[in-house]
């Protein structure tokens, strides 16, 4: 096999307290979804116990008019797992309970797909060492909505790809493979019930991907994917109409666009008869949008889901939108007000199969920026939090940078849009606003490279998204931990100093890049490395307007008025210098290299110390690393070694460029006398 197995990395362990559960597999149940489990379960007992699964069957069936019970014969000394229906209808679609009577383990689940979760929370113990005893009797998905976004191109490559190219498409061809079924195994043992195969940004052809061209194809992927609970999605370009339906117009009131949706949406499902629907990027970045046609977002959207409506598709709507043709000359336009202020005035006039899917920050996925102020802004309409797995800004998985602690951030912060369940997790749940069509997506960092991910590491974050959607309630270290115990099988002490390594490493990727929130600093284009001015001068709206006295933007009342979209208290926080958090001090406010931090430190001494200190946790996480090479397999081992070494290298350039930068601007020195390149 040319690809690894990341944490269904099934190690021989004899020993293991509960094993002699696996000798036998009870269905008392039938289906794809079950045999998936079933074929899981037996290549558990097989690879990690040594043991010829039995797999026996207790099920009654239609014979003509008659129901008969086909069953095996079982015997009642026989420890067993067994698979069953159950009406407890208030464990939902997708949960499922645990039970153990005497030598049987039941999984109860009210569908075939809790089932199938259930099957994989025990591989999930058992591959730790934990003993099926310790399980969580009752679990259930917090989220409704568990998503994964790739940015593959129809011509093979990966937009903010770092781990090779894909493994769905080549060369305008939809591929099918093995790997795709190990795909969508990987999924379903972490939770993820949803997956956009291709790029919101369309191009290359992928406009065709929903004509009959292609949807037989898009056939086998999705029955790979239905097999593991998995419903496919697909990005579209909003002037489809035009691209490939030859007309003249994208203009969602238009009737002969109206008509073409809706026979497009016709004949998708006649294809795909469970079908999710279509996630969008319009208006954004040059992709064609209902702004051309005078149109608004609602209108745009809720024609295209009024198309998928009578199959039950939805439609979500990314809310990535700004004038992406800034002038660097204008102080008062502010990029990271456009989302709230294009969909703020369109509360509640999406219809109900439309979801707004919004990126966690309000600018674009930097190492540090505050939460989007749409969340506890909207309150009646349907809303996704997006993350990006993919590294686009946080190292590009050749520098290490577990995402888990930013996205806990994230989900545990209280907008206090009411007094109780206020955060953006209660928010994306639906517990605060009663929505069922929401919840969590990210942008996949995955491609064909034998170990998914590029960096092995970053497949923590792959994991750790899935988890983490399934139940925001986990920590980000639980996460880490049992991703680790999963894929290296360390021992006690090894297994701490690899935690170490992932639980500090944003902090680390932060400070030796762009400090206190004021995002970017980046090469253009393709954003690995630093470049303090690389974007000042461009269009793209991501400016720190340093000079030789001061910088940040003025967010505040004063200044682009951001800080006012937040409710109270927060509004209020970030309003004033002394309040706001010192880690989006030069988000929120213009600051003076001269003005006193709360540890005593002026903010360009913090500038120059966070930056050394960054290379020395770096030059610390390898040796972290060393520590552990006799414990890893060697291959794994020098491929994490090579990146660490290529991080090193990054986290000194972006010292010394940062640095330098702001000694020569403002001709201060280091006030420890470390060398800076005047």
């Amino acid at each position: 096999m040319q690809w690894e197995q990341l944490w269904l990395n099934y190690k021989k362990n004899l020993d293991y307290v509960d094993k002699d559960f696996f000798a036998v597999i009870h269905q008392k149940i039938e289906g794809k979804l079950i045999d998936s489990g079933v074929r899981e379960l037996t290549k558990v007992a097989e690879e990690m116990f040594g043991i010829n699964t039995k797999v026996k069957t207790s099920i009654w069936e239609e014979q003509g008019d008659v129901l008969q019970r086909r069953c095996d014969v079982i015997s009642p000394e026989e420890q067993r797992i067994v698979l069953q229906l159950t009406d407890d209808l208030s464990l939902g679609e997708e949960g499922y309970e645990i039970t153990i009577e005497e030598n049987q383990l039941i999984i109860n689940a009210p569908s075939a797909k809790g089932i199938l979760y259930g099957a994989f929370h025990i591989i999930r113990q058992a591959n730790q060492g934990k003993p099926l005893m310790d399980l969580p009797r009752r679990n259930i998905p917090r989220n409704n909505y568990r998503m994964m976004n790739h940015w593959d191109d129809f011509g093979g490559n990966i937009e903010r790809g770092y781990s090779g190219k894909s493994f769905f498409f080549k060369d305008r061809e939809v591929l099918m493979s093995e790997r795709l079924i190990d795909y969508a195994r990987l999924m379903a043992s972490i939770g993820i019930n949803q997956v956009v195969l291709n790029n919101v940004n369309t191009r290359e052809g992928a406009s065709e991907l929903i004509t009959k061209k292609y949807l037989p194809k898009l056939r086998g992927v999705a029955d790979i994917f239905e097999e593991y609970g998995i419903q496919l999605f697909l990005s579209i370009n909003y002037a489809a109409s035009m691209d490939v339906g030859g007309l003249e117009t994208a203009d969602p009131l238009d009737e002969d666009v109206v008509t073409w949706w809706q026979k497009r949406a016709k004949e998708i499902y006649q294809y795909l008869p469970h079908f999710g629907g279509f996630l969008v990027k319009a208006d954004s970045e040059g992709r064609p949008g209902p702004f051309t046609y005078g149109r608004d977002h609602s209108e745009g959207a809720n024609m295209i889901a009024r198309a998928l409506k009578p199959y039950g598709g939805v439609v979500i709507w990314r809310c990535f939108v700004y004038n992406c043709r800034q002038d660097w000359r204008d102080t008062t336009t502010d990029r990271a007000r456009a989302a709230y202020d294009n969909f703020m005035p369109l509360d509640g006039m999406f219809d109900d199969n439309v979801i707004l899917q919004i990126k966690n920050g309000p600018v674009d996925f930097q190492v540090r920026e505050p939460v989007s102020p749409l969340f506890g802004g909207l309150r009646d309409t349907n809303q996704i939090l997006e993350v990006q797995i993919a590294q686009e800004y946080t190292g590009q998985q050749i520098d290490l940078c577990y995402l888990l602690p930013m996205w806990k951030e994230v989900l545990d912060f209280r907008t206090y849009c009411q007094e109780e369940e206020d955060t953006v997790a209660d928010i994306v749940s639906g517990r605060t606003f009663g929505s069922l069509k929401c919840g969590m997506a990210a942008v996949a960092n995955t491609g064909d490279d034998p170990n998914w991910t590029g960096h092995d590491l970053a497949a923590a974050n792959l994991y750790g998204f899935g988890r983490l959607a399934w139940d925001t309630t986990l920590s980000s270290e639980d996460i880490a931990r049992e991703w680790a115990r999963q894929t290296y099988h360390l021992e006690g002490r090894l297994e701490d100093t690899l935690l170490e390594m992932l639980m500090g490493s944003w902090n680390t990727y932060e400070n030796y890049t762009s400090p206190l929130g004021i995002g970017w600093m980046v090469n253009i284009g393709h954003h690995y490395g630093p470049n303090v001015d690389g974007y000042e001068y461009d269009v793209w709206g991501t400016y720190h307007r340093a000079n030789h006295l001061e910088i940040g933007v003025d967010r505040t009342s004063k200044g682009t008025g951001q800080t006012q979209q937040y409710q109270l208290p927060n509004s209020a926080l970030y309003e004033e210098i002394e309040t706001c958090p010192q880690e989006l001090l030069l988000f929120f406010h213009r600051v003076p290299y001269s003005y006193r931090l709360k540890s005593g430190k002026t903010l360009l001494q913090h500038i120059y110390d966070t930056h050394f200190q960054g290379v020395e946790e770096v030059e610390e996480m390898i040796r972290k690393w060393e520590s552990l090479k006799e414990a890893v397999d060697p291959v794994v081992y020098q491929r994490v070694k090579e990146r660490f070494e290529r991080q090193l290298e990054n986290s000194k350039n972006w010292r010394d460029v940062i640095n330098t930068y702001f000694y020569r601007k403002t001709m201060i020195p280091d006030e420890k006398g470390r060398p800076i390149h005047g």
